[in-house]
């Protein structure tokens, strides 16, 4: 039974890894307004500083073609309070 609990420990592990090296070795674009960008399915948006400033996010989206893009453009930061 530890034998096959490890087994399935180990090939989540080692998935989890493959799947994170094929999106962190994509090159990261910064949006310029009039962009195309082919949007078919977004994979993971990174949240925004907690500032109360333009600050950078990065989109990982899924182009219709079925390529992993990442893209990177402004947005206001989450720390604005009125």
């Amino acid at each position: 039974m530890n034998k096959i609990l490890f087994l399935a420990l180990s090939l989540t592990a080692s998935l989890s890894a493959y799947a994170q090296d094929s999106t962190e070795s994509q090159p990261v674009v910064v949006y310029s307004y009039g962009m195309h960008v082919d949007v078919a399915k977004v994979i993971h948006i990174t949240p925004a500083a907690d500032t109360c400033f333009s600050t950078p996010v990065q989109m990982t989206y899924d182009d219709s073609r079925g390529g992993v893009h990442v893209l990177e453009y402004s947005v206001i930061g989450t720390g604005c309070t009125n």
